[in-house]
């Protein structure tokens, strides 16, 4: 296989920290959609923490097929761009869904995990398939899938950081859930964008 570019692996890195950054600062945010019906208590946490990875195993999964499959950048952009659209509805569907739950079962560990779920499940799950693609997209022997493996992990897990502070101290406070999920919905189809309009590279 032939080495990328210079510019398409700088476009994959860059993507890996933005969509890790996304994913952490959503998860963080998410509190905020669920604090009004459920509390903030460890029960909100343990019922996000336990969705988020979830979604992650699921999109590690699903990206692992993909890649057996249709493994061009076109196909993580599209995961991006979906994930990015139900994001964009979620400030405008999350209070009528949060008290549609709380309204049918109540309070309690089943119907926060069920918010959890709705409101975090599909859009993580999307962006978990970016990294094993990734992986595979950059790498050119086996000699390579160790060291790329680790990049692609590395540089998405510093914006799982970045997301998570930035997210938590410095937008929340200022700007509010709402704005900051439709920021983050325009961030994530503006990397799509971008995979897009990049020519395609494949896996052989």
């Amino acid at each position: 296989m032939t080495r990328p570019s210079p510019l398409f692996a700088f476009l994959i890195y860059a993507c890996a920290f933005i969509v890790g950054g996304v994913l952490m600062g959503f998860e963080m945010l998410g509190s905020r959609y669920l604090f009004p019906y459920f509390g903030g208590g460890i029960g909100t946490w343990a019922s996000l923490i336990s969705t988020v990875l979830c979604a992650l195993a699921i999109g590690y999964f699903a990206g692992s097929a993909i890649v057996a499959r249709h493994p061009s950048q076109r196909s993580i952009a599209a995961a991006i761009l979906i994930a990015a659209a139900y994001l964009a509805f979620v400030p405008g569907t999350a209070d009528p869904v949060m008290s549609k739950i709380l309204d049918a079962i109540g309070d309690g560990a089943s119907p926060t995990l069920l918010a959890s779920t709705a409101l975090l499940l599909v859009p993580l799950t999307l962006l978990g398939t970016f990294s094993p693609i990734a992986v595979s997209l950059l790498t050119r022997s086996a000699d390579d899938a160790g060291r790329v493996a680790g990049l692609v992990y590395g540089v998405s897990t510093i914006g799982n950081v970045v997301g998570t502070l930035v997210t938590t101290f410095m937008l929340i406070p200022t700007i509010g859930s709402r704005n900051i999920t439709y920021i983050f919905a325009v961030t994530l189809a503006a990397c799509a964008g971008v995979l897009f309009l990049h020519p395609p590279r494949r896996i052989s």
